[in-house]
């Protein structure tokens, strides 16, 4: 089940793959592939998300194991529950550049995936895309909008004009809502298609950028609450730059004329490729197409200097903005043979010889690149493999939303896919319910309206995936800037620290960005680490979470096959540039 397509990038290590399938199936040129070699073979191919609820417990019962290779958190919680509620055991396998591993879950009898908790995955409030950047990546993440609203696939999602709805622009709610209903009706800012607008203007390079880096900046100013603790903004004018650039020696003004001067090439490009598709065509951003990367790295470096940041090289904002992924052909085949070997003992009943097998970038003490390790026990506490599920959230009442309680911390955090939600207050008060339209009318109530305090309980279910989730709500009006809400025992779910180095923009799973998608639709970005694992002394008598280490720090077997590291251990820093010649820069 894939629902991905072949990209050239895919030919130099998905080997059941030629040239003349770009553009196919994955899943049904898969099929094909394999029935030439072993035509006695009998394989059904779906292109499809494995998060269709078609593919419910009973689909999952049919089968004597599952085998994961996907390359996204979201896609990975789903089916390890899936397999749970059935019973079936998950062979679960993921490769990072040269690491690779693959374990065997089991209900009862290992730990499941989401047994260890994970950082939360990176993501971004809109209100600090569109108003308060203070990152390079907050820069090259609204670049990357802008192209898709002005020659891409509009997403109202990725908006990027003044958020005059920002909470922190406003006192008090009121005026929130207010300047929510105003920014309706407001001249330039108003919500209407930037496509649209870039159109009637005849993508005049000039005026788009006097739009975009001037006169959105100058009404950012005019919202001084958000400028009250921070520097603000400085805009820019196209033509007061175009007049002083010769005369100047300033290498840093040089520098954002040149990428004016880049803006106006790109931009140039960017209408005539459109021109050529024909009306209503669209372009799709790739870091590997030099116009489209010249546009998001001029825009993300003009705003950069807005809002008073260093400057990327083309070379940085490339390799943050593409998830460039180290994707090595003989990492995955020595993980799919491990895949097929660990399956052989499951078909032969033999779980309790199955282990988790570590691939290391370099040989171990004892010269091994294999390090296989007696599986971990289900952890107690696990929320979801746990005989009762039970977790504390803590949030603001009087600031959480229905919608966000569903999205981000149902759906985002806790992976349900179609979640209910049921007050326990005595009068099973549902708050929310998957079938479309019943309780749409709560999404914008805030939790607080429906006598939820601290100290409510509520019992979420997903019947897609057979899982309930009883939640402890925990009032608090101390969180952090940019939390919505905590997990009590975890890190905060919060947005990044400002230091955003290459690791922490980049995702290496599978060999494949998180953005990909192979089986679901939904998006999460991850990280990365180059880490050698060194085993301890007893591999065979040592459980997982002891027989990997970075340098002496122990790391869980879920660290690669997420491609991240656990937040309860430091990161292994390495310069970049000492990796270069063992990188393969890929979609």
């Amino acid at each position: 089940i894939d629902l991905d397509t072949i990209d050239v990038s895919n030919l130099n290590r998905q080997f059941l793959f030629q040239k003349k399938h770009v553009g196919k199936s994955k899943a049904q040129v898969a099929k094909e592939s394999a029935l030439q070699f072993c035509p006695s073979a009998n394989i059904t191919a779906y292109h499809d998300s494995i998060m269709n609820p078609e593919y419910n417990v009973e689909f999952f019962r049919k089968f004597m194991l599952v085998m994961n290779a996907l390359d996204n958190r979201a896609a990975r919680n789903h089916v390890n529950r899936m397999c749970l509620a059935a019973d079936i055991p998950l062979i679960e396998s993921g490769t990072a550049g040269y690491l690779g591993q693959v374990t065997v879950i089991k209900k009862g009898m290992t730990e499941c995936y989401e047994c260890q908790p994970k950082p939360a995955q990176k993501t971004f409030p809109g209100c600090t895309i569109r108003n308060t950047p203070s990152e390079p990546i907050h820069c090259i993440v609204w670049a990357k909008y802008l192209f898709n609203q002005l020659f891409g696939e509009e997403d109202a999602d990725q908006e990027v004009s003044p958020d005059t709805a920002d909470p922190e622009a406003a006192w008090n709610p009121e005026e929130t809502a207010a300047r929510a209903t105003a920014s309706e009706k407001d001249g330039d800012i108003k919500r209407v298609s930037t496509k649209e607008w870039a159109r009637s203007t005849g993508y005049d390079p000039a005026k788009l950028f006097n739009k975009l880096f001037k006169d959105d900046i100058m009404y950012l100013l005019t919202m001084d609450k958000l400028w009250k603790k921070r520097k603000a903004p400085t805009p820019l004018d196209w033509q007061q730059l175009e007049n002083s650039a010769s005369g100047l020696k300033d290498q840093q003004v040089l520098g954002v004329w040149g990428y004016c001067q880049l803006f106006q090439h790109s931009v140039e490009t960017l209408r005539s490729q459109l021109q050529e598709k024909g009306e209503g065509a669209e372009l799709v951003w790739d870091k590997d197409d030099p116009p489209a990367m010249d546009f998001v790295t001029a825009a993300a470096n003009l705003r950069m200097h807005i809002f008073s940041m260093n400057m990327k090289s083309r070379f940085d904002v490339k390799s943050m903005a593409g998830n460039i992924i180290p994707a090595i052909a003989t990492t995955n085949a020595v993980i799919a043979g491990l895949i097929v070997l660990e399956g052989l003992k499951i078909l032969s009943g033999e779980l309790e010889s199955c282990r988790t097998i570590f691939l290391n970038k370099c040989p171990n003490l004892r010269k091994k690149l294999l390090v296989p390790c007696i599986l971990d026990p289900p952890s107690a506490n696990c929320y979801v493999c746990a005989s009762k599920p039970e977790v504390t959230v803590k949030l603001n009442v009087h600031k959480t939303t229905v919608v966000s309680l569903q999205d981000r911390i149902l759906k985002e955090r806790f992976g349900m896919v179609a979640p209910d939600v049921q007050i326990e207050d005595g009068k099973g008060t549902i708050l929310i319910s998957s079938e479309e339209g019943e309780t749409e009318a709560n999404n914008n109530k805030l939790v607080s309206d429906f006598g939820i305090r601290n100290g409510s309980r509520l019992q979420a279910d997903d019947f897609l995936q057979d899982y309930t989730l009883l939640i402890n709500v925990l009032h608090t009006e101390d969180l952090e800037r940019d939390v919505e809400f905590e997990v009590v025992g975890e890190a905060p779910d919060k947005a990044p620290p400002p230091q955003t180095n290459q690791e922490e923009v980049n995702s290496i799973t599978n060999g494949n960005k998180d953005s990909a998608q192979p089986s679901t639709s939904s998006q999460a970005p991850s990280e990365d680490d180059d880490i050698m694992i060194v085993d301890s002394d007893e591999e065979e008598g040592a459980p997982s979470s002891s027989a990997a280490a970075t340098s002496g720090t122990k790391r869980k077997h879920s660290d690669v096959e997420t491609g991240e590291t656990s937040a309860k251990r430091p990161r292994t820093d390495q310069s970049a540039a000492d990796d270069d010649d063992d990188i393969i820069a890929l979609d």
